[in-house]
């Protein structure tokens, strides 16, 4: 389908009450999926929408279902829903619910979303009475259907957003489901931004002779993104990555804020720890993290409280904020169709964005396959100057003690066990020496001594314990957290 030459949202065929609702939001000049996608759900007919994000996908399906949904006027159904809209993520849920809200102000439609991660009795509870737009991630929502707290019984609009992220996800037995519980009557908008054969597979079984609309190439990569690739070792990225956010390496475009993917949760935790470390304040979202503390850090991200955002797959797929200047592919995905999705969330609202990734050697194979897909070359940048001397000279220790690191012949230079070296604890030969004895003295009757420390080397430990005995250790030792 080609795109038309709409100018506004007047010349869709929308009812007043949307349009009043756009004007609200001050928008008046429809997307590309938009002009393509509007007229054919407003005639009732099945979608299936390829665009990447930031296209305006929402308003494409939202826009003229709410408009249908309002005018067909039937009653809330009982622990159900007239229009079913699925996502893989809890923050995109949520989005999709606000923009929901927004175009349907003077329609006067209830809309509901529930995720994971929160009470389900909560969701019960509102649920109870029904709503007409219901925004669900797959798991909740067969959570209360398995409790018999829901049905799809009155499911007039099924809406699945996201569709390759959430059979990337692992959710694609919850969609053959959900799909049989779902009436068979129904009208389904189908939107994916890649579309592997999976998800082929997957339209047939959910749509009936769709109109198909793409505003983009499938797998292609935005226009307006400027790509660019560092070839460097896996243990120097984290030094590269403190070079380039700390201004001492310049890279293309000017900061304003700055996304960072990692493959897991954890390698996104080591590197806002590192980050820290290096002076330079982030947050993380991911899997386990708490709802609240990943809205915390989107808030933070959105406000520019925080410029830089650590960030994994799963949970990026909510971000939605025009402000986001760079894309840093910290670890390269090892599935091509996801660096797609990642440097979507650059160059939105009209602005261009940079995507930078960073390429080990175990990597390669991966960069490969995403040429491949994108039919894109990543230009290649050059390591700052003498990089590998600099990342050999940094570590742990301050420069100022460097020295004494090498003299004692260790990557850290020991601290003293106490703090008074003049007594032979702190860091030298009389340190190294005192330590020596004090496994062997009294091994048996006198090991807590070494735990509570400090106590004299080879006598008594003037009356404290009752001779020595063994239940006097075990008296002692249990107690030496508070003493000492």
């Amino acid at each position: 389908m080609t795109t038309t030459d709409t100018k506004t949202f007047d010349d869709l065929g929308l009812s007043q009450p949307i349009l009043q609702a756009l004007d609200l939001q001050n928008y008046t000049t429809p997307t590309p999926i938009q002009a393509q996608a509007i007229p054919p759900v407003l005639e009732g007919r099945d979608l299936l929408g390829i665009a990447q994000t930031g296209t305006g996908k929402t308003a494409a399906f939202m826009l003229p279902s709410i408009d249908r949904l309002r005018e067909s006027d039937n009653q809330i159904p009982f622990k159900s829903c007239r229009m079913l809209v699925l996502a893989p993520t809890r923050e995109l849920v949520q989005q999709i619910a606000v923009s929901a809200k927004d175009y349907g102000a003077l329609a006067g439609l209830k809309v509901q979303n529930i995720v994971g991660g929160t009470s389900v009795n909560k969701d019960r509870n509102k649920l109870h009475r029904g709503t007409d737009i219901l925004i669900a991630t797959p798991g909740r929502l067969l959570d209360l259907i398995d409790q018999k707290a829901f049905n799809l019984n009155s499911v007039e609009v099924l809406v699945l957003d996201e569709a390759d992220q959430m059979m990337d996800l692992g959710f694609v037995h919850a969609l053959r489901r959900i799909n049989e519980l779902v009436p068979k009557e129904r009208q389904t908008l189908f939107f994916s931004a890649t579309m592997p054969k999976a998800i082929k597979e997957l339209v047939k079984n959910y749509c009936r002779n769709p109109v198909q609309v793409s505003v983009t190439p499938e797998s292609t990569t935005a226009e307006r993104v400027e790509q660019y690739i560092f070839m460097v070792q896996k243990d120097e990225k984290q030094s590269l990555l403190d070079m380039i956010l700390s201004g001492r390496h310049r890279v293309p475009g000017n900061f304003e804020r700055i996304l960072i993917f990692t493959r897991t949760k954890h390698g996104a935790d080591r590197v806002v720890k590192k980050l820290r470390q290096s002076g330079i304040e982030s947050n993380a979202i991911h899997g386990n993290k708490s709802q609240p503390q990943r809205q915390r850090a989107l808030d933070e991200f959105r406000r520019g409280k925080t410029s830089v955002l650590i960030a994994t797959d799963v949970a990026a797929r909510g971000i939605d904020i025009p402000g986001v200047s760079h894309v840093i592919n910290y670890e390269l995905p090892n599935v091509p169709e996801q660096y797609v999705h990642r440097i979507g969330r650059t160059a939105r609202a009209g602005k261009d964005g940079v995507a930078i990734a960073f390429c080990g050697e175990d990597e390669r194979s991966y960069l490969k396959d995403i040429r491949k897909v994108t039919k894109v070359e990543l230009d290649r940048l050059d390591l700052p100057e003498n990089f590998r001397a600099v990342v050999e000279g940094e570590g742990p220790t301050k420069p100022e003690t460097r020295g004494a690191t090498r003299v004692s012949k260790k990557k850290v230079r020991p601290r003293p066990a106490g703090q008074n070296p003049s007594k032979g604890q702190g860091a030298g030969d009389g340190s190294r020496k005192s330590k020596k004895p004090k496994p062997k003295h009294g091994a048996r009757k006198g090991k807590p001594q070494g735990k509570l420390g400090g106590r004299p080397q080879g006598g008594k430990p003037g009356g404290q314990r009752p001779g020595g005995k063994p239940g006097g250790s075990r008296r002692r030792h249990s107690g030496g957290g508070g003493g000492g």
